[in-house]
């Protein structure tokens, strides 16, 4: 039988075993008291019945069924037991990049669905996990907390565009700072962060955040989007396609993928740079980088298949039951 916290609380049952042991003394009391005012001592022999010698075990017969009938009603009411498991899990969270860059189209369709398609591929081979979304630009924002509601995911995902984030640019380091907030409840070293993003760092904070996660003991694989080409950003207004971002000259800007700060994000922080142009490698890539990171994770659960034992318990109260009732002269409570 599984005696926890939860279970204690019917013991106080144990309680009747003393109110039963009060209630005999007073009922003894009582009886000889009756006979006291019926007939003096000395004639009352004459007058009752002998006890019989079995007479005088009858308060423990009756105190032993009664404990072992309630030990059998607290065994049933405790039908749940708290089993600890261990299991090889992953906690990550999707760190997505939605810069207005991250809408050229040097990879097809454009950087942004090609970062996503990584992620639902990835979740796709994901088993036991936990996964979490959070995408940034200038400023960060969760929009998916830790789950393992993998379908939920792919739908958050759809609706992620660049103007999601209002502040443009790219900051690392409030990115960070956002995925640090999402950790809290998650022991150092079982934190891993997936971050898609073409690299530019317009802030400049890469030491930052990479001290940060240090700090945090959070493990980050980054997967770097674009071609070195480049390719100029488009800019949308409500959906359609209003020309390509200028410099202050007037010229063209081209977007490029800049790996070298992705590439020390990973390297200093425990993780695995991915290049993300190819969608069946990138995958594979990050997949093999998870199974490194992935630690044991000990949970508790509730459950419903405890060991009861009240069958014996009831089994020794029936037998002390039948004792009193076969061996007892007069059938009744006979002290």
């Amino acid at each position: 039988m599984n005696w926890t916290l939860g279970n204690n609380w019917y013991l106080f049952l144990l309680l009747l075993l003393p109110l039963l042991g009060i209630i005999m003394v007073y009922y003894l009391k009582w009886k000889n008291g009756r006979k006291r005012i019926f007939a003096e001592v000395r004639f009352q022999e004459e007058l009752f019945e002998k006890k019989s010698k079995f007479s005088k075990i009858l308060p423990l017969l009756y105190l032993l069924g009664t404990l072992f009938l309630i030990l059998s009603i607290v065994d049933v009411l405790s039908g749940s037991e708290e089993i600890k498991t261990k299991q090889k899990m992953n906690n990550v969270i999707f760190l997505l990049d939605v810069s207005n860059s991250m809408n050229a189209q040097d990879i097809a369709p454009n950087r942004l669905d090609e970062a996503k398609n990584i992620i639902i591929n990835t979740m796709g081979k994901m088993k036991n996990d936990k996964v979490g979304i959070v995408v940034f630009a200038g400023e960060a924002s969760s929009i998916m907390p830790l789950t393992t509601d993998f379908t939920a995911a792919e739908t958050y995902l759809g609706g992620v565009e660049t103007n999601i984030v209002k502040t443009q640019g790219t900051d690392f380091l409030k990115a960070l700072q956002t995925v640090t907030e999402k950790f809290k409840n998650i022991p150092k070293g079982a934190r891993t962060v997936i971050m898609l993003s073409d690299g530019e760092d317009n802030e400049g904070n890469e030491k930052a955040a990479i001290k940060l996660a240090s700090k945090e003991g959070i493990s980050i694989i980054t997967v770097g989007i674009g071609s070195e080409e480049g390719a100029p950003i488009p800019e949308y207004v409500f959906g359609q396609l209003m020309g390509y971002k200028t410099d202050l000259a007037g010229e063209t800007v081209i977007s490029k993928r800049q790996d070298l700060a992705l590439k020390n994000i990973a390297s200093q922080t425990d993780g695995t740079y991915v290049d993300g142009n190819n969608l069946d490698n990138a995958t594979t890539q990050i997949i093999d980088g998870l199974r490194k990171s992935t630690s044991s994770s000990e949970s508790s659960v509730q459950s419903n298949n405890a060991i009861h034992y009240y069958q014996y318990f009831l089994a020794l109260s029936i037998l002390f039951f039948m004792i009193i009732f076969l061996f007892n002269p007069k059938k009744d409570f006979n002290l």
